[in-house]
């Protein structure tokens, strides 16, 4: 529990002292975007990981060398945990911006940071707003941010299962041209969601598979790009599972 305190401490502390920092952003993006971006990046990385040094999380990161730095990517993921998020953004190269739910936009501060960041919010019961999130988003890669999102739609609650990668997340890539680069989380539950309200110290791997680019696959999986990708996904995650156990 102690572990839990010291996190959600260290979050109001940052949200709080920050607003100095925001204002700076704020006036920086007014003459040069580039510079905001990247101090952005590095401000909400430093955070990040003192949110995961504190939990004791330690992540194991693989296939790194897949991630392309030279132009932006859709990364996509499997979602067990809100700590998937801090896990695989202390890693990014570039600007990235995530696709989050719009419950998301109540919580002031964490909005502004999540704006700062070029986070999209999705209404995941409105159709209309979920296609202009997906073209805002389109727009984004085409402006040279990367953008994340976890198909799955929400988080899994149920240990080794996956629920079906929704098709429309990745027109982003389909109408960009982008690559888009597979994330296999295994373990991130374990340091929250599954004995809440405790942070537990634990070890989660992170791996990156070789980018994909969807007019690269065979006709048919053009078609239910989700699917393949899920299916990757889930191999790549049993591998690890059987590897972990042995």
């Amino acid at each position: 529990m102690i572990r839990f305190i010291l996190v959600a401490s260290f979050v109001l502390l940052f949200l709080v002292c920050s607003i100095p920092l925001l204002i700076a952003e704020w006036i920086i993006g007014k003459f040069n975007m580039e510079i905001k971006n990247k101090s952005s990046l590095a401000i909400v990385n430093w955070a990040f990981r003192v949110c995961l040094f504190i939990a004791g999380t330690k992540v194991i990161v693989r296939g790194e060398e897949n991630v392309p730095v030279d132009e932006p990517v859709l990364y996509i993921g499997n979602h067990r945990s809100y700590f998937d998020i801090l896990i695989t953004y202390v890693r990014v190269p570039r600007p990235t911006g995530y696709i989050a739910k719009k419950e998301m936009l109540r919580y002031p501060l964490l909005l502004n940071w999540m704006k700062n960041l070029h986070c999209l919010f999705l209404d995941r019961n409105d159709i209309k707003q979920g296609l202009k999130v997906i073209l805002d988003a389109i727009e984004k890669v085409k402006s040279g941010i990367s953008i994340c999102i976890f198909p799955e739609g929400t988080r899994n609650r149920v240990n080794h299962t996956f629920m079906e990668f929704h098709e429309g997340s990745f027109k982003i890539a389909a109408k960009t041209g982008c690559p888009i680069v597979p994330m296999t989380i295994y373990n991130s539950a374990d340091i929250f969601e599954d004995h809440l309200p405790k942070i537990k110290k634990t070890t989660v791997i992170l791996d990156y598979g070789k980018p994909i680019r969807v007019k690269e696959l065979p006709k048919e999986d053009q078609k239910k790009v989700g699917a393949y990708m899920q299916n990757l996904i889930k191999k790549r995650y049993f591998e690890i599972k059987e590897e972990v156990d042995l």
